[in-house]
């Protein structure tokens, strides 16, 4: 046994890794069954192949580059040991094996890149989404979780709080969702103002199931310990989750006098969405509020689409973009200030702290815009990423099986 191991921190890492890997399958039930029938079997695929693309190319670099030693002291990028064959089975990352503290941040890449597919369902063609995949992690992903989660990262050593993802996973995703909208333009149905035609509920629910199991791994597993601090992170997930899903109901009788079940799907996707960067700084109450004003801001923020004009199909702009800046900005007041992290206004911080919270938002947001629509416009320009009217009349599973 290596010196320094902590048995039990290591086994709860182990299984937070294998939750937040089921995330992606969960999103690919979550995905498939909220578009047409047409387009189900690519939808699902779009977020498989994600886990095996991403994980070789982590293996290769990518672990390397975002958690590596910081290359000219810039905070911007890792450098050094490339590939995760360079670490050993006993080489220790704290008190836990550095390879599955290495397979554990592999889990939250997967996810992200699989999260985009949502902005663009039912009108991207799947080869180029693949050169996609390798593309944006190596330029996009990689670069943002060094700034966050690596101890050299400049925004970490600035003291930007963001305990599991809420800049590098959420708002990463749902502003990439937003400009990959942008180069593929709106589908035949959004130019249709044609309404949302889910083709298996079920399917939602169930990858609504399976997202939020493995959400518990997300956030209590990023203490990186089986302790007080996983503790608080698990029940702040519990709370912010069912305080979105009720709120979005409530809305919607108020707006409308009815329910419908994709609304409680999205207002829990929303309350987990933003108390991700916050769920291990926050008290109970602050991630009941949490949830309830993501649920709120999500509601209208997926509507902006119809007034902007751009397609994001399955809102995740609306949901993770909006949700995750809700998470990240609100630690800005609602930090407490308990075991890490530095207190928000409301616990007697200074506003400095809210001002880092508004300026990685904007860094993050404005990096993550460029790049991608760069990339995207590239990648459809040579290889015709967009399906024309007549393949997205088909549906893209017909595209899928011919090609």
């Amino acid at each position: 046994m290596s010196v320094g191991l902590n048995t039990g921190d290591s086994a709860w890492l182990m299984t937070s890794t294998a939750m937040v890997l089921l995330m992606t399958p969960g999103l690919a039930f979550f995905y498939g069954g909220m578009v047409r029938s047409k387009n189900m079997l690519t939808m699902l695929y779009m977020s498989f192949i994600c886990i095996s693309l991403v994980t070789i190319l982590w293996f290769l670099y990518g672990y390397g580059m975002a958690f590596g030693k910081d290359a000219g002291d810039a905070g911007l990028i890792g450098w050094g040991d490339w590939r995760l064959g360079h670490i050993s089975p006993d080489t220790l990352q704290g008190k836990i094996p550095e390879q599955i503290y290495a397979c554990f941040q592999l889990t939250f890449a997967i996810i992200t890149v699989a999260l985009i597919s949502g902005s663009i369902a039912g009108r991207a063609r799947f080869g180029p989404w693949i050169l996609f995949v390798i593309v944006w992690v190596t330029l996009v992903y990689v670069p943002i979780a060094h700034w966050v989660f690596s101890s050299s990262g400049w925004l970490n050593e600035w003291g930007v709080m963001d305990f599991a993802g809420g800049l590098v996973v959420e708002l990463n995703s749902g502003i990439s969702g937003l400009a990959m909208a942008l180069v593929l333009g709106p589908g035949i149905a959004f130019r249709r103002r044609e309404g949302p035609r889910p083709g298996n509920v079920p399917f939602v629910l169930l990858g609504l199931g399976l997202l939020w199991f493995g959400w518990f791994g997300f956030n209590a597993g990023s203490a990186l310990s089986d302790g007080a601090l996983a503790t608080r992170a698990f029940v702040s997930t519990m709370i912010a989750g069912c305080a979105g899903m009720l709120t979005w109901r409530l809305l919607e009788w108020l707006r409308t006098r009815h329910f419908t079940q994709l609304g409680s799907a999205s207002g829990a996707l929303a309350g987990l969405v933003a108390i991700t960067p916050s769920c291990a700084f926050v008290s109970v109450e602050g991630a009941f509020g949490i949830g309830v004003i993501a649920a709120v801001v999500c509601t209208y923020a997926v509507e902006l689409k119809l007034v902007a004009g751009y397609d994001d199909t399955l809102d995740v702009t609306g949901i993770h973009g909006a949700g995750g800046i809700v998470g990240i900005v609100s630690l800005g007041f609602l930090a407490t200030g308990w075991d890490q992290g530095s207190p928000g206004l409301f616990y007697g911080g200074s506003v400095s702290v809210l001002g880092k919270q508004v300026v990685a938002v904007l860094a993050v947001g404005a990096y993550a815009f460029i790049v991608t629509y760069i990339i995207g416009k590239l990648i459809d320009r040579f290889f015709r990423m967009h399906m024309t009217d007549e393949e997205q009349a088909k549906g893209t599973d017909a595209n899928f099986v011919e090609g």
